[in-house]
């Protein structure tokens, strides 16, 4: 088995996004507001870079998605962070109704500002424009239809699914939807492997081996519990051969012949976040 190592300098930086970062900037002063979705497991590695070149200081509400995937504890460490950035955050479970409650109160709470001060200028109440932004499958379109109270933005669970700006009616809101948009160049490995291994970046672009270990990695050094449950490993062992076998025996990713199939190991671990079968688990740590 040979586990390829991976460079941060990958040509992989779909034209379509840098095509929506184009056309947001040109639509910047029709914006009253910004939602930027982050996944709350990887609340650093998946907050946007640039954004504001995009954004100019326009009230920012965060909203960590995947609340009840994510360390609760971990990720409220990230949350007083970012509060202390002027940032309003809200975490979320995109499928619990009265996680929209905090959300929906944070920007009546903006729309009330934005109008109190148009009434002081003599100007007449308007609906807020609102930009929904963010990374690639960190549920945008998901978080859009709930707002507006039907199916109004497609729903895909492959990065990169929304591939064009659309203007949607939530109540008394217009909201932009926009596809996921992430940078050319990361500051790190770890970055890229943390936005791999949560399906921010199809696995193609990366080596699945490597995205594979790197989970392994990260629940070696903090979740250790649910790597001895899940894989039957205590701990891992420098040969990744041995840890490969162990797993694959237990799933039976066999090869003809009795032979361990990496691939399908490293496939079958990657699978199980993208699956939800491993929650409580914050890869990023403050």
């Amino acid at each position: 088995m040979n586990i390829r190592q991976n460079s941060t300098n990958i040509n992989w930086y779909p034209g379509h996004m840098e095509k929506t970062k184009r056309e947001l900037k040109k639509i910047e002063p029709l914006i009253d507001f910004i939602i930027e979705l982050v996944d709350a497991r990887i609340p650093f590695s998946s907050k946007m870079r640039g954004i504001d070149d995009i954004t100019k200081n326009k009230p920012h509400i965060l909203v960590m998605t995947k609340k009840d995937l994510c360390d609760i504890e971990e990720t409220k460490k990230w949350i007083d962070h970012y509060e202390k950035k002027n940032m309003q955050v809200c975490m979320m479970n995109l499928n619990d109704r009265n996680d929209f409650k905090e959300l929906l109160s944070k920007i009546e709470e903006i729309s009330s500002e934005v109008n109190e001060k148009r009434k002081a200028k003599g100007l007449k109440s308007k609906s807020l424009r609102g930009l929904v932004i963010g990374i690639p499958n960190v549920g945008k379109s998901t978080l859009i239809n709930k707002l507006a109270g039907k199916s109004v933005a497609g729903v895909g669970n492959v990065p990169g699914f929304t591939k064009s700006l659309t203007w949607i009616k939530a109540g008394s809101t217009l909201l932009l939807d926009s596809p996921g948009i992430l940078w050319p160049k990361f500051e790190s490995e770890e970055i890229a492997l943390n936005l791999a291994a949560m399906s921010a970046i199809r696995i193609e672009v990366l080596d699945e081996d490597s995205i594979a270990v790197h989970i392994l990695k990260k629940l070696e050094a903090h979740y250790n519990d649910k790597l001895k449950m899940r894989y039957n490993l205590e701990s891992l062992n420098d040969d990744y051969e041995y840890n490969y076998e162990i797993i694959g025996k237990r799933i039976g990713a066999l090869e003809k012949g009795g032979g361990i199939d990496y691939t399908k190991v490293s496939l079958f671990i990657i699978n199980d976040l993208k699956q939800e079968n491993i929650k409580g688990i914050t890869f990023d740590r403050y």
